[in-house]
């Protein structure tokens, strides 16, 4: 059996949707929120490079790999606002933050 365009869109669009639902099942965790995005970011990129192959062109995976540097980036900065967060609340449940709020 050949893998085809469609089998990796499929896990790709199976992927994105576990994040969507991660998103609005759980709201109340920051880090798994984090981590929800973190797979939407991942399910698109596999887009990216599954197209960029079947296409034949590099196109994909350098937008691909600037992604992943935002990505580690916005990960990086997210956790340490998180751990200041705890420090600060001693919580890092969202119904908790309210000091946030303008």
């Amino acid at each position: 059996m050949t893998l085809t365009l469609g089998h990796f869109l499929s896990l790709g669009a199976m992927l994105f949707a576990l994040s969507v639902i991660g998103i609005f099942l759980n709201r109340r965790n920051l880090i798994v929120l984090l981590m929800a995005i973190e797979l939407m970011l991942l399910a698109v990129n596999m887009n990216f490079v599954a197209f960029s192959y079947y296409l034949g062109d590099m196109h994909g995976q350098v937008f691909v790999f600037f992604i992943l540097t935002v990505a580690a980036a916005e990960s990086a900065i997210g956790l340490a606002i998180l751990v200041l967060l705890f420090r600060n609340k001693n919580s890092i449940s969202v119904d908790e933050l309210n000091a946030l709020k303008g």
